[in-house]
């Protein structure tokens, strides 16, 4: 069977000729040095072989022993379980749309926070404990549907954000939100509600509410953050299924045009929710009026410096002449008595200097001049003498305190023989 298409060829380039065998149209390119460098994981197993002197055998011995010590690291992922009463939650497997995710896999106290191996762990766990072969009726397998759909959606980076988006165990309209006439520390009222709200931003870092050392330009960025807010919350999870499960075409398209109608509205409602709370948040914080009293005072500022400068350059005058004579007085003054001090001071040395040496001189004489027997007249002037010297050496009253000090604990050791013939040496 033949078969003819009925279309026209395109015309030839121009440079063609019919009498020509071939025409060059472009020429082959000059030859060039490239470096070519090795890559791929055979090479970098080849490396790794090399560098720690390894043959195969003993190479594919370590990787595995690496897998398996990643393995172990795997099970001592940060995880508290939790009791998971299935009475509360979503048996019914088609109804999963309105199903609590986190708390079918016994997440509610994590919820967004959870991350991938701690929804693994969470997972494996509910499917030990509820799979049907541990059933009496292996055929009751409601639930388990349930923790795999709980499962699929959260490990999902596209069906966790919707899900995320309407968290049905973690409505911010039902949370605790403060109100204008909350009573309480403001900064620990509020602060709470714009952590939660934050994790909707698209734009991070998102900026904290701060406390009351923050300066005016936080404050102010902190407001525009938030009136500006570019919240990622989209609201598909709430579509209605009729879309998927209608034959006609023009059904389909009608379901659809209803969903991003819903969505706009859910949208549009909260982008006005959040306007709202930072409009009741904005109204009671305690900064704005510390701002604006601030900014009303630097209004007035230049006109009360003006008065204040004229004031006090007649007060200057007035009292300059006083306040001179007051400085050469106190001067005078301050001299005489640091003069007066002086001398105390130095009066005062010398009797704590001469009370020192005194009970240092009496310990002495009365412990047998330092001498283990009774001394006479030839011994017990030897060792005034000595004592003397030592005396003489240590002119400082802490000198002389410091000794004494050293004599008194020498004769509660029963050393003092031995410390003062050290000292006197």
């Amino acid at each position: 069977m033949s078969l003819t298409l009925d279309f026209l060829l395109p015309p030839p380039p121009a440079s063609y000729k019919v009498d020509q065998p071939f025409v060059t149209h472009a020429s082959v390119s000059g030859t060039t040095d490239r470096l070519l460098e090795p890559v791929g994981q055979h090479f970098l197993a080849h490396a790794r072989r090399k560098r720690h002197n390894r043959t195969f055998s003993e190479d594919e011995m370590h990787q595995a022993k690496e897998k398996a010590s990643q393995v172990v690291d795997e099970e001592k992922v940060d995880f508290e379980y939790e009791h998971v009463d299935i009475s509360t939650v979503n048996q019914d497997p088609t109804q999963w749309k309105t199903q609590d995710n986190y708390a079918v896999l016994g997440l509610t106290k994590l919820r967004y926070r959870a991350n991938e191996e701690q929804i693994k762990k969470a997972h494996r766990r509910m499917v030990l404990l509820h799979h049907p072969d541990k059933k009496a009726d292996k055929n009751d397998d409601a639930f388990f549907k349930c923790i795999a759909k709980a499962y699929d959606t959260l490990m999902n980076p596209v069906t966790r954000r919707q899900y995320d988006s309407v968290d049905f165990g973690m409505t911010l309209e039902d949370e605790d939100v403060p109100t204008a006439k909350s009573r309480g520390d403001f900064y620990k009222l509020w602060q709470p509600v714009f952590e939660r709200e934050s994790r909707f931003s698209n734009k991070q870092p998102v900026p904290l509410l701060g406390d009351e050392n923050s300066t005016k330009e936080e404050v102010e960025n902190f407001y525009d953050f938030w009136y500006n807010f570019d919240s990622w919350r989209s609201f598909e999870w709430l579509d209605k299924e009729g879309a998927e499960g209608a034959d006609n075409r023009d059904d389909k398209r009608y379901q659809e045009k209803k969903n991003r109608a819903q969505r706009a509205q859910l949208k549009k409602e909260d982008n006005a929710r959040l306007r709202t709370l930072v409009d009741v948040c904005l109204s009671v914080d305690p900064r704005i009026a510390i701002f604006k009293a601030e900014e009303k005072k630097r209004r007035n500022a230049k006109k009360d410096a003006k008065a204040a400068a004229e004031k006090a350059a007649a007060e200057e005058k007035a009292h300059q002449l006083e306040e001179e004579r007051l400085a050469k007085e106190k001067a005078e003054q301050e001299a005489k008595e640091a003069s007066a001090n002086a001398k105390k001071d130095k009066e005062a040395i010398k009797r704590v200097i001469k009370k020192e040496k005194k009970l240092i001189k009496n310990l002495i004489k009365e412990n047998k001049y330092g001498l283990a027997e009774e001394p006479n007249a030839d011994a017990m002037d030897i060792q005034l003498l000595k004592l003397d010297d030592l005396l003489a050496k240590n002119k400082t009253a802490e000198g002389l305190e410091t000794l004494r000090k050293e004599f008194e604990q020498a004769l509660k050791d029963g050393k003092l023989v031995d410390v003062f013939a050290e000292k006197t040496a």
